[in-house]
């Protein structure tokens, strides 16, 4: 073994070796610190060949100079969408079956005809990128914006991001903002108990239970078996009943919203149904179809102006009205005219047509259920506190079912074919006697019960898929909302259907959708055995025989 080594410590390899690693430490301690970065050529290659460390500090130079494309290129990075050119060191980002380069100006290209690699990060390259979009979207000039970035990040803040919020606090003009910020600073500073002072906490939680917000709910439950000091335990239990209680009541009045919601669907599937019913006598099985007819008067609209969902579903109001109508008129005129005083006989009748009219629906659309675009401005949610956003649609079909109820109210209340409506519906031989021409009243009156189902539809197309089937699931409760209300009474529809749209919402939670309904069958039966003619009987001799 002396033999081996014995050679290798002679004086000149020795100095020889001392020459080497001198050379070597003065290579690597002469490397530049980092890489520098004047532009966005530079940011490109730094992405994608660069280390991890200098991709951080090339994304922080991007934020800093506030380059116009570093919020597209910062959220394609976190969705992995970016990638580099290996030979130019180019940034593209992928969209579908193409890619677009990054650059002063767009040019697009298929990822195929070059060589592209994925650009890589890590966690600490991603913490920095949220940093870097929290920064942009906090300093955007729209108080909207700001207000979305301080919300988005609320749940998301650690030592970094909690420094900008504190800076953008002291430097912003819009009091919700501040307000907001307020509260994100408060979330962090419970998650880390142990790093503020017990006044502060105590400040903090008695702002988090005010808030309504539910991620402070969780941040206190969270915090709770944290901390052992009594007057924060104390605090935290607060501000967690007081949320608790506002949540109750939240959860309450998003109950009667949903109710008032579905009991509009039902007023505007019924309302027809009364007005048949109730001047005719007639018990029109083929309502729900009519119904159905309207539904998809809306999908054909929709097809024939692709891409304007809104202009589509405000002209399928009168096209769905026509639509029904002009069949309800035929159903009159070739089944039920002959019918007349026979009701088992029209109930036989019109049931075999609602199956025919399926079939036709069936053979012209398909089986298949259709979906109906909603239009913008019937998306999203209307926020009314944190704990409570109502749905723009149901919203929107609540003001619509008020409006149709007002208008027919109007169309009998104030125009002659309404009073003759009334009178035959109240006696229809005294009515004869009068001049009024039945017949006539009960086509006109058919049509219009037959449009409202249809304009029952097109509301309806907007809360579920449109099929050959769907008219069979309201056929039922539109006569329970009748039969309820008293028969041929527009306001007692409308209070019927309401109170069972109600009355089926607070029975849900409980109960479960199916046994609520049984429920709501069961409950009918009781009140009908007690006042046969409905919350509002019908006025007249005819009704009174």
């Amino acid at each position: 073994m002396d033999m081996i080594i014995r050679p290798w410590l002679s004086k000149k390899h020795v100095q020889d070796m001392f020459t080497i690693i001198c050379l070597l430490c003065c290579a690597v301690f002469s490397l530049p610190s980092q890489a520098t970065i004047s532009g966005f050529a530079d940011v490109e290659s730094t992405l994608s060949k660069g280390k991890f460390k200098e991709k951080q500090r090339a994304i922080s130079w991007l934020v800093s100079q506030g380059h116009p494309d570093a919020r597209d290129l910062l959220a394609a990075l976190l969705e992995r969408k970016v990638v580099y050119d290996k030979k130019a060191l180019q940034l593209w980002i992928l969209e579908g079956k193409t890619a677009r380069r990054l650059a002063d100006s767009y040019i697009h290209a298929e990822p195929k005809s070059l060589k592209l690699r994925k650009v890589t990060i890590n966690n600490a390259v991603r913490r920095t990128i949220n940093e870097g979009i929290a920064r942009l979207e906090l300093s955007d000039t729209s108080p909207e914006k700001r207000l979305s970035a301080v919300k988005r990040l609320m749940t998301k803040i650690d030592a970094s991001t909690a420094h900008i919020l504190s800076e953008q606090k002291e430097n912003e003009t819009d009091n919700e903002i501040k307000e907001t910020i307020e509260l994100a600073l408060a979330i962090h500073a419970v998650n880390n108990l142990n790093k503020h002072p017990a006044d502060k906490l105590k400040a903090d939680i008695v702002l988090l239970g005010a808030s309504a917000l539910p991620q402070a709910q969780q941040v206190l439950k969270q915090a709770l078996p944290k901390t052992s000091n009594p007057e924060l335990i104390h605090a935290i239990n607060l501000s967690l009943d007081q949320l608790d209680q506002y949540e109750r009541l939240m959860r309450g009045v998003e109950t009667l919203y949903f109710g008032i919601s579905l009991g509009s669907v039902l007023v505007l599937a019924g309302i027809g149904l009364a007005i048949t019913f109730g001047v005719m006598g007639v018990i029109n099985m083929a309502h729900g179809e009519l119904v159905m007819l309207g539904a998809y008067s809306t999908y054909v609209m929709q097809q024939l102006l692709p891409g304007q969902a809104g202009l589509a579903l405000l002209l399928s109001i009168p096209v769905a009205f026509i639509v029904s109508g002009s069949v309800g008129m035929l159903i009159e005129r070739t089944v039920i005219r002959h019918l007349y005083g026979r009701p088992l006989e029209t109930l036989l009748a019109t049931f075999g047509l609602s199956l025919i009219l399926q079939q036709a629906v069936r053979s012209v659309f398909s089986p298949l259920n259709r979906s109906v675009s909603t239009p913008e401005f019937m998306s999203g949610m209307l926020e009314i506190s944190p704990m409570l956003s109502l749905t723009w649609n149901r919203l929107y079909i609540i003001a619509f079912c008020l409006i149709v109820f007002f208008s027919l109210l109007l169309v009998l209340k104030r125009t002659a074919l309404g009073l003759q409506v009334r009178a035959v519906s109240q006696n229809r031989a005294m009515a004869r006697a009068m001049g009024v021409r039945s017949e006539r009243v009960d086509i006109m009156t058919f049509g219009i019960g037959a449009g409202v189902a249809g304009i029952a539809g097109v509301a309806l197309s907007q809360l579920t898929n449109v099929g050959p089937n769907m008219g069979q699931a309201y056929i039922i409760d539109s006569f329970m909302v009748v039969v309820f209300g008293g028969v041929g009474n527009l306001w007692g529809t409308l209070v019927a259907g309401l109170s069972l749209g109600i009355f089926n919402k607070l029975l849900e939670p409980w109960a479960g959708a199916v046994l609520a309904k049984i429920l709501v069958l069961v409950f009918i039966i009781l009140f009908i055995q007690k006042r046969p003619k409905g919350l509002f009987p019908q006025r007249g001799r005819m009704a009174e025989g």
